[in-house]
């Protein structure tokens, strides 16, 4: 009986570091895209809580390449300005054509706050942005929210530095394991 409990401890083990890992190896596998890859859509959505996103969002309305830029996540209390001090440089850009939304604290409710944005402004396909590390999650979870047929191209950039640092990575792919159980 013990050696039964101890192969399936053992087994446990194994199982779970596998899928650890293999979501990892999927998570580095994703490069950056913001620099390799021209993006246009109806609308983006920016996914706040790294440096460059909203630049990245804002970047791809004044060159018009977007209608529409949501940003999703904004803190309730945060203006425009607070979260994107950039803004006085960007032009003639329209401040009816950026969307704060404040509700979702999670990717999750990034995805779920962010299509009823979308169907209200009635884009056809959005650009994604988010950080490279979390492109894999971020895309993972619009696309089992959004309607299957409904076009999310990925635009990743990258955050801090080329080779995301180890804790971080392991944090994502902790978070992704997660989500893989009842988010996608």
């Amino acid at each position: 009986m013990k050696y039964l409990v101890t192969l399936g401890v053992m087994s446990f083990i194994i199982v779970t570091s596998w899928i650890f890992f293999s979501e990892v190896k999927t998570i580095t596998a994703h490069s950056p895209t913001a620099w390799t890859e021209d993006h246009a859509a109806d609308c983006a959505v920016v996914l706040t809580g790294g440096a460059g996103r909203v630049r990245e969002g804002f970047d791809l309305l004044a060159q018009g390449n977007i209608r529409k830029l949501i940003i999703s996540g904004v803190h309730p209390g945060a203006g425009l300005r607070d979260i994107f001090p950039e803004w006085p440089f960007y032009g003639e850009l329209n401040r009816e054509d950026v969307v704060l939304e404040r509700r979702s604290l999670t990717t999750y409710g990034n995805a779920q706050q962010s299509l009823v944005l979308v169907e209200a402004l009635q884009c056809r396909d959005l650009v994604l942005i988010t950080s490279q590390l979390h492109m894999h999650r971020a895309s993972k979870t619009f696309l089992n929210v959004f309607p299957e047929d409904f076009p999310v191209y990925q635009r990743s950039i990258i955050s801090k530095q080329l080779e995301p640092a180890w804790w971080d990575l392991m944090v994502e792919a902790l978070k992704s394991v997660f989500y893989s159980i009842w988010a996608y």
